[in-house]
């Protein structure tokens, strides 16, 4: 069965904000430039060190990444959240005091299952939803 997988687009920090990713969630990070890429021939100079494409891969989720907005631009909205299932309590505590921007206070809450549910935006603009393992929403 395929996986959905989540695809980020940045304009010029996509290193930065998946550096951050991983020094929050670990795993395995990779990153491919344009000037790596047989794109670099027909891309101007000033783009040779931007990602085309960025690969996080934990034991919880696998994340893509890269620099190349569309032609129309980068517009954040408010249409696409991360959901990251936690596999308990402590490790969506930790994760979230991580990934939280530090001048916000968001407390995570019960749902409905028992467990921990909490939402927040980074601040790269990305939303995330932690929820730990005892939800049924988490398979």
């Amino acid at each position: 069965m395929n996986r959905l997988v989540p695809y980020l687009t940045f304009n010029g920090n996509c290193r930065e904000a998946m550096t951050f990713y991983q020094s929050c969630l670990g795993g395995e990070l990779n990153f491919q430039t344009i000037g790596e890429s047989p794109l670099t021939e027909s891309m101007p100079e000033k783009m040779k060190n931007c990602i085309l494409l960025a690969s996080l891969k934990t034991n919880l989720m696998h994340l893509m990444a890269t620099d190349m907005a569309p032609d129309t631009g980068l517009i954040k909205g408010n249409t696409i959240s991360l959901l990251l299932p936690c596999p308990d309590e402590e490790t969506l505590l930790s994760l979230h005091s991580q990934l939280k921007p530090r001048n916000k206070k968001v407390n995570p809450t019960r749902n409905h299952e028992g467990g921990l549910i909490v939402q927040f935006t980074d601040k790269f603009g990305v939303q995330w939803f932690l929820n730990s393992k005892n939800s049924k929403l988490i398979t």
